[in-house]
């Protein structure tokens, strides 16, 4: 018997993380319809995907029809796995 198969149908949160920034509280309270916020990343860097908010993964946005979805370019290590070596 398989120690795990009971738990194959749990759903996990994902997150895609388009980006990340800061502004002031000023520049917070001005955000208005079609305002813009600079992101730290440069357009066609990868997108960091967390599982349970855990990195897992980085990947690129792909637009099929009216679907948006994320392809995954790499899977990372995961978090402690280089002090276990």
């Amino acid at each position: 018997m398989r120690p795990f198969l009971g738990m194959l149908d749990v759903r996990c949160q994902i997150e895609v993380i388009v980006g990340r920034g800061s502004i002031t509280v000023r520049d917070c309270l001005r955000l208005q319809r079609d305002s813009i916020i600079r992101l730290q990343q440069t357009a066609g860097d990868d997108l960091c995907i967390q599982v349970q908010g855990i990195p897992a993964a980085t990947g690129e946005i792909v637009v099929d029809d009216d679907t948006t979805s994320v392809k995954i370019t790499e899977i990372l290590s995961p978090p402690g796995a280089e002090a276990q070596q």
